[in-house]
C-alpha cells in the first residue's frame, strides 16, 4: 500500500482521535499500562490542527496514519542533546493503525515527513520515543535513518531522543 501524507482538515479530527486512541489501546493491551496509555479527544486533535502542521494518510477514505510537524519545541524535548539546527521541526503524535503496522507504512510516513520538512525549509527533524524495550518506537526510528542522540527522563517518563538531519547544519 502506497501512502501519501496530506494536510489534515477539521473533518479528519474525529478519525485522527480514533486512530490515536486505537494505537494507545493496542499498546496498553500488548504491554500493559504505561505512558502510552490514555485517550485523546476530537477537541485535542482540533487544537493540534490549529497549532501544528497535522498530516494524515488515508486508504479507502479511512485515516490509517497521522503525524504532526511543528516548529515549537515540545515540553519533553531537551534541545541540548541535539545537533544545533537553525530550522528544526519536531515530529510528534505519529500513529499508524495497529492492524496495518509492520507493513512499511510507518517508514513511508517517515519518508514523507522528511520530504515535507525539506519543503518547509527545515534542516532537521527532532523527536522522542518512549524508552521501553517492547513498546518504545526507538528501533523503528533508527531503521528510518534517525540517529539516537540521547536519553532523558521527563515527568518520570524515560525517553530516547532521535534526530534526522536534512542538510548540513
Amino acid at each position: 500500500m502506497r501512502l501519501k501524507l496530506t494536510p489534515a482538515t477539521p473533518d479528519d479530527a474525529e478519525s485522527v482521535a480514533a486512530l490515536r486512541n486505537a494505537v494507545s489501546d493496542d499498546l496498553t493491551f500488548r504491554h500493559g499500562k504505561g505512558p502510552w496509555t490514555g485517550h485523546c479527544t476530537t477537541a485535542g486533535v482540533l487544537f493540534d490542527l490549529r497549532n501544528k502542521k497535522l498530516f494524515v494518510a488515508t486508504h479507502r477514505d479511512d485515516v490509517v496514519a497521522s503525524l504532526c510537524l511543528d516548529t515549537k519545541k515540545p515540553w519533553a524535548i531537551d534541545r541540548s542533546f541535539f545537533t544545533p539546527a537553525k530550522r528544526p521541526l519536531y515530529l510528534t503524535s505519529m500513529a499508524v493503525a495497529p492492524e496495518l503496522q509492520r507493513q512499511g507504512l510507518g517508514r513511508q510516513c517517515m519518508a514523507e515527513a522528511a520530504k515535507l520538512a525539506r519543503r518547509l525549509k527545515a534542516d532537521a527533524v527532532f523527536l522522542d520515543a518512549f524508552d521501553h524495550p517492547a513498546a518504545g518506537a526507538g528501533g523503528f526510528y533508527a531503521k528510518c535513518g534517525c540517529r539516537e542522540v540521547g536519553r532523558a527522563t521527563d515527568r518520570a517518563v524515560p525517553l530516547v531522543y532521535y534526530e534526522l538531519l536534512l542538510r548540513e547544519t
